[in-house]
């Protein structure tokens, strides 16, 4: 079920000028109150970059949507927002993602919708095919020692990691033309 994947939400925030470390202090809060609801599974914080001294990116991870929306929808939460219009421009923006579509995010453009399905599936088919493949020119025998179901573990933790870590942030953004039309 949808609701049982894995969810992301992705905040932008505008900061106040004058206001950041105020904003900080609020978002140690934060973090810190919502490591505490079930199914927390981590926060990111993307602090702005030279260009834009005030946006504020926030990552947070839950294990499913009934999670995520029992920290939405907490008294704890609703008085944090209350406190960030203090110090921030606007309400932000909210992203909620799911599956696949966390592979298909540009850091420098947070927040955007994610690809047609039929485009993530193509292009993550493609990434997965050429990892397995490079994978197979490997020596047999560096998974020799190990039995055959942990070869395969070994394999599908390899494969995950590097569409992860270095192949999908990649692919992403070289495809964003196709991937992204219009945007």
């Amino acid at each position: 079920m949808e609701s049982d994947a894995p969810v992301t939400v992705d905040v932008m925030q505008r900061v106040r000028p004058g206001k950041e470390r105020d904003f900080e202090r609020l978002l140690e809060q934060i973090i810190g109150t919502a490591s505490t609801f079930e199914g927390y599974l981590g926060s990111s914080v993307f602090r702005p970059s030279d260009q834009d001294l005030s946006e504020y990116r926030i990552i947070f991870k839950f294990d499913r949507l009934e999670h995520l929306k029992r920290w939405e929808n907490s008294a704890a939460r609703q008085n944090y927002l209350i406190q960030a219009k203090e110090l921030t421009v606007n309400d932000g923006t909210f992203s909620v993602i799911t599956g696949l579509e966390t592979w298909f995010t540009l850091p420098s453009k947070p927040g955007m919708k994610p690809p047609a399905r039929y485009k993530m599936v193509v292009v993550t088919g493609v990434a997965i095919f050429a990892i397995n493949r490079l994978l197979a020119l490997l020596p047999p025998a560096w998974l020799a020692p190990f039995p055959p179901l942990v070869q395969l573990l070994i394999l599908v933790f390899t494969t995950t990691a590097l569409m992860t870590y270095v192949v999908m942030p990649r692919l992403t953004k070289l495809l964003a033309g196709w991937l992204y039309p219009n945007r």
